[in-house]
């Protein structure tokens, strides 16, 4: 309808529709300004840097870019794209999906496909890395830290050393004070370095070798690295029961090096040496808040912590030994020198930005720990309910207990589930949950007998979701009473 056409009606219709392009004039001059001078956008300033110097980036676009737009490929939640993913015909980032999943965007759940338990991979903290995408996000230059040497001793960043002795004492979990504090890649190379460390020394008066022991069930790769890598200075002796027995007791002249897991994998019990007058490697992957309680912090002489289990982020290969002794701290770097010559550089930067994030979270909206536990108590209490109505099934048994970090008693949180087959028949446990569709790690390779096997309960939730409707499925085959028992979860 045009002016003159709408001048045959109500004269008010008229007069308005006569005013219009003065009445949009305002907003067409206000939009055009917008246009051409933008309101400043809202960023979160990094420390040191100021406000107007975010407007000036140049080199970092494309980067930014480039990361955002593989962060955004839809692999409709079962899934996610990487930077250095395949990539498709079409040239986008390929998805690469969970387990049970496949399809171009991860969407097609395959029928029949086993639970997959069997991997201690910490899948269930990306979720909380993908909430704070911006502030985990790393940006770094080609020409970073291309030299060997960095800005501390033996191949160390100084400022990643300040920032987890920081993080310890917010935790609450190990006292540092007035002890190294030594780089690995991964908690595994440092296992190896210690062994070594602690050993007498080929030119030692000493004859005798170090026997490396540990309590079943352990954490196998104590044995497997060990034995793979034994030497003159040491060599795997199995179990601490085998030497605690009075027929079997050391002379004094033996030395032990003892590997303590506290919480233990595969259990998560909190564990003490048994050796009187051992060695001890106190193993504290497990000894964070979200997967244990914390009564109080840890001041042993030796303790080994990892990346992998505390962010989660276990392809970064990272860990960290925390040292009493300044001779086998010497050691230790000395081995580390020559073996690797420090930690990746690039690794370093990348959990130093994650430890930041972490700390300034402590006890606060959005705590990591807090969000960690919160996931894994009701993945255990999920278990725990299914397995509680069976006769064949039962789970490790965890009580209660309090925590400094939350100051109050918390329910348990472990990492993973270890099962015994009760019925005679069942010897082999992980043999049995295989036939029902549930992959798990037989207690074999923990030197617990094959009437064990592990779960690992800090995988996806796509694989938590799986394993929990597979024991529903297996436990309700039991008896009628334990269906009705099931129904009521």
């Amino acid at each position: 309808m045009t002016p003159e056409q709408a001048c045959h009606q109500p004269p008010s219709l008229c007069s308005l529709l006569r005013r219009l392009p003065l009445l949009i004039l305002p907003f067409s001059l206000l939009l055009n300004l917008l246009l051409l001078f933008p309101p400043p956008v809202t960023r979160n300033t990094p420390p040191g840097i100021e406000p107007d110097r975010l407007q000036l980036l140049t080199w970092t676009h494309d980067a930014a870019a480039e990361a955002e737009a593989v962060a955004a490929v839809n692999c409709s939640g079962h899934g996610r794209a990487f930077l250095d993913g395949l990539i498709a015909s079409d040239g986008r980032p390929s998805c690469e999906c969970n387990t049970c999943y496949r399809g171009r965007d991860c969407s097609l759940l395959l029928p029949d496909c086993a639970a997959d338990a069997d991997s201690g991979d910490p899948l269930f903290l990306e979720p909380y890395w993908q909430q704070h995408a911006a502030l985990s996000a790393v940006v770094v230059s080609g020409w970073h830290r291309m030299s060997y040497r960095t800005n501390g001793d033996n191949f160390i960043s100084l400022q990643l050393e300040t920032h987890l002795r920081l993080l310890h004492e917010a935790v609450g979990n190990a006292v540092t004070d007035g002890k190294f504090i030594v780089f690995g890649s991964g908690s595994t190379q440092l296992f190896n370095a210690l062994i070594r460390s602690l050993s007498p020394d080929n030119d030692s008066s000493s004859s005798s070798l170090s026997n490396v022991v540990a309590s079943a069930p352990y954490y196998p790769m104590y044995k497997a690295q060990t034995a793979l890598l034994d030497g003159r200075e040491f060599e795997w002796e199995g179990l601490t029961s085998d030497w605690a027995n009075a027929s079997s007791s050391p002379s004094p002249s033996t030395n032990f090096i003892e590997f303590v897991t506290s919480p233990n994998n595969p259990d998560g019990t909190l564990k003490r040496p048994v050796l009187p007058g051992s060695t001890v490697i106190h193993d504290h992957a497990y000894y964070w808040p979200h997967y244990s309680a914390i009564p109080a912090p840890s001041e042993e002489d030796i303790m080994v912590f990892t990346d992998s289990k505390l962010s989660g982020h276990a392809s970064s290969r990272f860990g960290w030994a925390v040292i009493k002794d300044e001779g086998v701290y010497r050691k230790l770097n000395r081995y580390l020198k020559l073996n690797s010559m420090g930690v990746s550089r690039d690794t370093q930067l990348r959990v130093l930005k994650l430890v930041k994030v972490i700390i300034a979270k402590v006890k606060k909206q959005d705590d990591i720990f807090d969000f960690g536990y919160t996931t894994l108590s009701e993945r255990w209490s999920k278990l725990n309910k299914i397995l509680s109505s069976s006769t064949r099934f039962s789970l490790q048994k965890l009580p209660p207990q309090y925590c400094s970090y939350f100051n109050k008693i918390r329910d348990p949180s472990p990492a993973f589930g270890w099962v015994k087959c009760e019925r005679e028949e069942d010897r082999d446990c992980a043999a049995v949950l295989l036939k029902a569709g549930i992959i798990s790690r037989t207690g074999i390779i923990f030197e617990a007998g094959s009437r064990y096997t592990r779960l690992s309960l800090i995988k996806t939730e796509d694989d938590m979701d799986l394993l929990l409707q597979r024991f529903e499925s297996l436990v309700s085959q039991e008896e009628p009473a334990v269906l009705e028992a099931i129904k009521l979860i």
